[in-house]
């Protein structure tokens, strides 16, 4: 017989464990498979004083077992499984007693590596979508400043769907229990109708101690795109700090303000704490690719192997290799150690970290870092002697990598590029890569002021908002259009937005900071010549969307 076992009631990580470890004895014992999935189960064990209401459970055999059965005589709950189980009837719950009105209950989680657009717009999509439904809803952000909007225990549970788009690795433990489907940031966006047909068809309930990848999973191919963006959403706000602190303190005191000489001035205190943050970057970065693919375990070894990185001038590529080598390396310490169940507790605190850092540590020392430190010096001496022909070539196509997928992971790959080289001092690719980011909504603004007959009302609206959003470095901003009309707006976006990398190359632009948009214009090498290629680029894109743009159709 196979049992799957999950909880109707929030009891808290650790007595959550404490009962799962103990019915797991107790189901070897008596021969008893316990199953991962519901669906691959004969009998549901539910642990709580009531049956969840949860569509996995439908045509199944259910036994309802108190908790301080299970975790005093996990025995006797398994006899109870075997022997009282009867077919699932889900609960009947009133509008009074759910305190909602009719319909679906959804709650939502969104996130992006960034923790602004995406985050938001995907948010307002699926409210939208849900309330258009009349379905009841709530969609907790998780952004830069921690979590907005954030769901109530009593909405968990009355919750019929748990629909999560992130894009970088999320806490779902407050979930289990619930059915729960994962997607994108960009496919909820920009698909949201269908991602729910699919959310409700495929939906699986979650339980935390099995896989953290699922649904993100299915290719490694897009489960390494999570676990990088899951350590550049980490790294960026001390990307952020260090860049600008640094960047104030050469306003302040000139680019030898970090010199002894300096010591006791303002300035000079400021570079210290821009750099205190910068000789953490590596290290965070790598610390939370390694934690999304390897959970906590593998934060403490990728923490040590991206210090390592960053002490042999190994810069971001190094820090991309440590990251992933301490992630799978402690996933794999974790599949191949086994211990009883007594001594499990260990495993996480003590005897994967010691193990993972010292192979990880040992590889890198030895093997890894020094021949990466040798390709990050080479590039650096490339890019510090590129003529002005091939600067216009490289600024092209960082500008027009920026403008392809406005967010996506081509977008994601030449950020990433940009804000890792700041960690080697490089700052002129950044200056390109925020230029052009900032083209394709301030295009699409200037195509509706210069072309209005082709546009309604709507985008027209969207077209003022995008342009605000432009000057925030918010990409994004152009996704109503993009939506639209796909190939003529990134057509357009992509040459405008290869001219503003051009120019801003070409001229040797430095930018320190990876984020801001306009606000920190100040802090650039050539602020009036870093605008004209903004400016440049982006009426480049607007005039050529305004002329191919097919005009409206005529009701």
């Amino acid at each position: 017989m196979r049992i799957f076992m999950t909880f109707s009631e929030n009891v808290g990580q650790a007595k959550a464990f404490l009962i799962r470890q103990r019915l797991t004895r107790a189901a070897q014992a008596k021969n008893i498979q316990l199953a991962e999935q519901a669906e691959k189960a004969d009998v549901v064990l539910v642990v709580g004083k009531t049956l969840p209401n949860l569509t996995a459970l439908q045509a199944k055999k259910v036994a309802l077992v108190e908790l301080e059965t299970a975790f005093q005589s996990p025995e006797q709950a398994l006899v109870q499984a075997q022997n009282n189980a009867v077919d699932y009837v889900a609960p009947v719950q009133s509008a009074v007693q759910t305190g909602v009105i009719s319909g679906r209950n959804i709650v939502a989680i969104t996130a992006c590596p960034t923790g602004v657009a995406h985050t938001f717009m995907s948010a307002e999509a699926i409210e939208n979508y849900a309330k258009k439904m009349g379905w009841n809803v709530r969609v907790e952000t998780r952004g830069q400043v921690g979590a907005g909007n954030p769901i109530t225990e009593e909405e968990i549970k009355a919750a019929d769907l748990v629909f999560v788009a992130a894009d970088i690795d999320v806490n779902l433990d407050k979930f289990q229990g619930k059915p729960m489907y994962r997607t994108s940031t960009g496919l909820a966006l920009k698909k949201t109708a269908q991602e729910f047909e699919k959310a409700f068809a495929e939906a699986k309930v979650y339980q935390p101690s099995a896989s953290v990848q699922t649904e993100q999973a299915k290719t490694e191919r897009k489960g390494v795109y999570q676990h990088l963006m899951t350590g550049v959403s980490h790294m960026l706000p001390i990307v952020v700090a260090g860049g600008l602190l640094v960047a104030i303190a050469f306003a302040l005191g000139g680019i030898y303000v970090g010199n002894e000489e300096n010591a006791g001035t303002l300035g000079y205190d400021i570079m210290k704490l821009g750099g205190a943050a910068f000789g953490l970057m590596i290290a965070v970065f790598s610390g939370y690719v390694a934690y999304s693919i390897a959970d906590r375990p593998g934060l403490a070894v990728g923490l040590v192997g991206g210090s390592l990185a960053a002490s042999a001038n190994a810069g971001i590529l190094g820090g991309i290799i440590a990251g992933f080598l301490a992630g799978y390396v402690v996933k794999g310490l974790n599949h191949l150690i086994k211990l009883p169940a007594s001594m499990a507790s260990l495993k996480p605190i003590l005897i994967l970290p010691l193990f993972g850092t010292a192979i990880v540590g040992w590889l890198l020392i030895h093997y890894l870092n020094p021949p990466v430190a040798f390709a990050m010096k080479w590039l650096e001496s490339w890019l510090a002697g590129l003529g002005s022909t091939n600067a216009i070539f490289f600024g092209a196509l960082l500008g027009g990598m920026m403008c392809i997928d406005m967010g996506g992971p081509v977008n994601k790959a030449a950020y990433v590029f940009g804000t890792g080289l700041l960690t080697s001092q490089i700052t002129t690719p950044m200056a390109a890569i925020m230029a052009a980011g900032m083209v394709p909504p301030i295009g699409m603004a200037i195509a509706t002021w210069i072309a209005r007959s082709k546009f309604d009302d709507a985008q027209r609206n969207a077209g003022n908002a995008g342009f605000v959003l432009g000057l925030c470095f918010i990409s994004e901003g152009a996704l109503p259009f993009v939506a639209a009309d796909p190939l003529r707006v990134i057509l357009c976006s992509v040459i405008g937005g290869a001219t503003a990398g051009a120019i801003s190359m070409s001229l040797n632009i430095s930018l320190p900071a990876p984020h801001g948009g306009v606000f920190v214009v100040p802090l650039v090498s050539q602020p009036l010549m870093y605008l004209g290629a903004i400016a440049v680029g982006s009426i480049v894109t607007g005039l050529l969307y305004a002329m191919i743009k097919p005009k409206l159709a005529k009701v």
